[in-house]
């Protein structure tokens, strides 16, 4: 998993790059250095927000891969898509800070989002299904996969929901992301309780 971290952390460091890049920018314009930021809220926004997705689906993954002790052929293609939708997400990302809030960039980002989302259920499934793929494969191991399980059908079904609040709702759009919190917040709740 050394390579999906790398390749990670590559596109959560892209995030930066537009934003370094106005720093010349206003330079050459003659700007006041407080432009940098303030002339630039919308970028700054859409950096902040794809930091925070792409971390949390990042430690998502990191949770579901670390009891992991042999990779299919399976696994690994589904890897690669979630990869994919990571290292395109830079993209709808710097469109947020260019056309601010557009339907379709809206659309476009919530779509890379469920491709993620998609490609990491699909990846708990084969975990779920498939024996001898989870360390120790014990009860504990395969509640834990099973957990991890519900929790990403909850979350896809939460950011279809999402996008088409967003969709329908404008002013709503990348604040419907908060719905993603609840199951979380209520797998937390019930372990607490177990």
């Amino acid at each position: 998993m050394l390579f999906t971290d790398a390749v990670t952390a590559i596109s959560i460091t892209l995030l930066i790059l537009p934003l370094i890049d106005l720093v010349p920018e206003a330079v050459s314009a003659h700007q006041q250095a407080s432009e940098v930021l303030t002339g630039h809220l919308d970028q700054i926004w859409s950096f902040l927000l794809s930091f925070a997705v792409i971390a949390n689906i990042w430690q998502e993954h990191h949770r579901t891969f670390s009891s992991v002790a042999r990779v299919t052929r399976s696994l690994t293609v589904w890897n690669m898509g979630w990869l994919l939708s990571v290292v395109v997400l830079p993209l709808p990302t710097e469109m947020i800070g260019a056309f601010g809030r557009n339907r379709f960039v809206a659309a476009f980002y919530y779509t890379v989002l469920l491709a993620s989302m998609v490609c990491r259920l699909a990846m708990l499934r084969i975990l779920k299904t498939t024996p001898g793929l989870v360390e120790g494969d014990g009860e504990e191991g395969r509640r834990k996969i099973s957990d991890l399980y519900t929790v990403s059908c909850l979350n896809v079904l939460l950011l279809v929901l999402a996008l088409v609040l967003a969709l329908a709702v404008p002013v709503l759009q990348y604040y419907s992301l908060l719905l993603l919190l609840l199951p979380r917040r209520a797998f937390l709740r019930g372990r607490r309780a177990r």
